[in-house]
């Protein structure tokens, strides 16, 4: 059921994404521009795993790596990883992490920070959001604080199971509870806004097109 609806979901651009949760009363629920996909042609969508860390520069190498791998044994299939790292001067995602994430079925990440081995990730097509790149790794600097608990991404509240939906122009959280009306109410503004795309390449007058569609 999960995967079902995730497909769906990526299928649906994220520009009606938001103009259907806007019309529907929601605020902030767009992530900040500074989050890029790593393969803009890629979409991705599904429910978000949810990580919140912290930096330590007293934490040893072990320690580090030990909680870090521990986070990628929990993630579960058909779920995007969702990191907020409050840290934005090392790397929240790499090859091998990927690799693991991806043979597990994940859907893809979110790092709200830097990330590294970008071809590699290209590569294997496992899709992530960041803020840049950075060679520099976790050892000896950062840990993971909580794992499926309520976490912020510039103005946007994440809960754990909260859908995830990105394409080349930003990414959008969709609550869990709405997300099957959300998709249907966009499902069916695409439709029309496919009639209306027909109806302005035949000639029709924009303004007429809207007060037809009562959509533009």
């Amino acid at each position: 059921m999960t995967d079902a609806i995730s497909d769906r979901l990526a299928k649906c651009y994220t520009g009606v994404v938001h103009d259907v949760l806007r019309k529907m009363g929601h605020r902030d629920f767009t992530l900040p521009p500074r989050l890029r996909p790593l393969m803009p042609e890629k979409a991705m969508a599904g429910p978000a795993f949810t990580i919140l860390g912290k930096v330590d520069p007293t934490a040893d190498a072990h320690e580090t790596l030990l909680a870090w791998t521990g986070l990628l044994s929990k993630c579960p299939q058909g779920h995007v990883w969702v990191n907020q790292p409050n840290d934005n001067t090392i790397a929240h995602m790499g090859e091998l992490s990927a690799e693991t994430l991806k043979d597990k079925g994940v859907r893809g990440a979110v790092a709200d920070g830097m990330i590294r081995d970008a071809n590699f990730l290209i590569d294997m097509g496992f899709q992530t959001w960041h803020n840049g790149y950075t060679p520099r790794d976790i050892v000896g600097w950062w840990l993971p604080a909580a794992i499926n608990v309520p976490i912020r991404i510039g103005e946007v509240d994440i809960e754990p199971g909260d859908y995830m939906v990105g394409d080349r122009d930003g990414l959008i959280r969709v609550p869990q509870g709405i997300v099957e009306e959300v998709i249907e109410a966009s499902e069916t503004d695409i439709n029309t806004e496919s009639a209306i795309r027909t109806a302005i390449k035949s000639g029709t007058d924009p303004q007429e097109a809207y007060l037809k569609y009562g959509k533009f």
